[in-house]
């Protein structure tokens, strides 16, 4: 029996007395991706980012481990909420407008000291002061870099557009904005890498592609090494007692944790290893997180039925944003189709040995959003489920 036949029966077993639509988390899994993140920032500590879990006992569980400290949140109605359930650093990784919470914040002695907001525009800091209304906290503020690589000048960027933080000297101008408004104190600055952190480098049967991503992967490090240091310095100088710089993620925390500059990285992907994180070169993830369709119809030869499993992953649509059918081995979409949004053929000779009821496992492409397609994660440890715990929706809530 192969190890991920074996893994199926595991599965099965532990999910017998549960129908299908069903999410799992393999807890061994878990943990030894966990591991394998704390080994690789070699020391340096790791905030979580909640958006890849979206779980609070899965967020306890990856915090109560050595390396792990911090949460970064993706809404800041999330992070109030993560702040008043006793999680004590919540860093906002995005920009918010949300005036509401800003006036939350600004009101709660204990919001204020727990939450740290992402800015990089002044207009941020207005938002945030007219929503505020009698609320007179200190706002705790993060400057967010843009982490992009330029090139001929400008007129090639390669990666994701974020903050309008670019040059040491911008960050070292907002950092002024910050600190003479009243209300306002600067303890960090985040820098995330999504080009070099997201992106795999060993493309399946794509060996020149892979090679490409390698080498600008390599230089986007180079370079922002060196930016980001510069920035760090910059800001010292107008915020000596900064607290934190954050960057990285699950792709490059062995890269990132070894900047001088950075004092932590962000992950969260890795601890489910979803299918997009299967093409790297500097590190294996063991699946941990997974759904099951059940099987509804055989509508002949080498094809089943599963009711739903049309999740897919946001991001630029292609292929590679679908769930993949993971188990049993073999089975595959039919190119007419695809994931449906209420049924899915599948095809492939393994279809031929499932009977009506039977469960396919998938694996998403991304890591947190198969949580907002279910309200429970069923935690498996060995062939057993050994606790029921609710996702972000299970506990009334659907933050994006």
């Amino acid at each position: 029996m192969t190890a991920r036949a074996a893994d199926r029966a595991r599965y099965d077993r532990a999910a017998a007395h549960l129908d299908a639509p069903v999410a799992i988390v393999d807890l061994d899994a878990f943990d030894a991706n966990a591991e394998d993140l704390v080994r690789r920032a070699g020391g340096t500590p790791i905030r979580v980012a909640s958006k890849s879990v979206r779980c609070r006992a899965l967020l306890e569980r990856a915090l109560a481990k050595d390396g792990f400290a911090g949460i970064m949140s993706f809404t800041l109605a999330e992070s109030l909420w993560l702040a008043r359930s006793g999680f004590d650093d919540v860093l906002l990784a995005y920009p918010s407008a949300d005036r509401a919470a800003c006036a939350e914040l600004a009101a709660d002695p204990k919001l204020a000291r727990a939450v740290t907001v992402m800015v990089d525009d002044p207009a941020q800091l207005d938002l945030i002061d007219a929503a505020r209304g009698d609320g007179g906290e200190v706002v705790r503020v993060c400057l967010e870099l843009d982490t992009s690589l330029r090139l001929l000048g400008g007129r090639v960027r390669v990666g994701a557009r974020r903050s309008p933080l670019h040059s040491p000297a911008q960050v070292a101008d907002m950092a002024r904005t910050v600190a003479r408004r009243p209300g306002f104190a600067l303890v960090g600055i985040m820098a995330y890498e999504g080009h070099v952190a997201g992106v795999g480098d060993a493309v399946a049967g794509r060996p020149l592609r892979s090679r490409a991503i390698r080498l600008m992967q390599a230089a986007a490090r180079r370079e922002l090494a060196e930016r980001r240091a510069a920035v760090v310095r910059a800001v010292r100088a107008v915020a000596p007692d900064l607290e934190f710089v954050n960057g990285g993620g699950t792709g490059s925390v062995q890269h990132t944790a070894a900047e001088d500059a950075v004092t932590e990285v962000a992950a969260g992907s890795g601890l489910y290893a979803p299918r997009l994180f299967d093409n790297y070169t500097s590190f294996r993830g063991r699946p941990a997180a997974l759904f099951a369709q059940p099987v509804v119809r055989r509508p002949g030869v080498g094809v089943v039925t599963v009711l739903g499993g049309g999740y897919p992953a946001s991001g630029a649509a292609g292929a590679d944003r679908l769930p993949v059918p993971y188990l049993p081995e073999g089975l595959r979409y039919d190119p007419q189709e695809g994931a449906g949004e209420v049924q899915t053929p599948l095809l492939g000779s393994p279809a031929d040995d499932l009977l009506i009821g039977d469960k396919v496992w998938f694996r998403h492409a991304k890591a947190g959003e198969l949580c907002e397609r279910f309200d429970t994660l069923h935690l498996v440890e060995g062939d057993r489920v050994t606790a029921s715990v609710p996702t972000y929706r299970g506990e009334g809530h659907t933050f994006l």
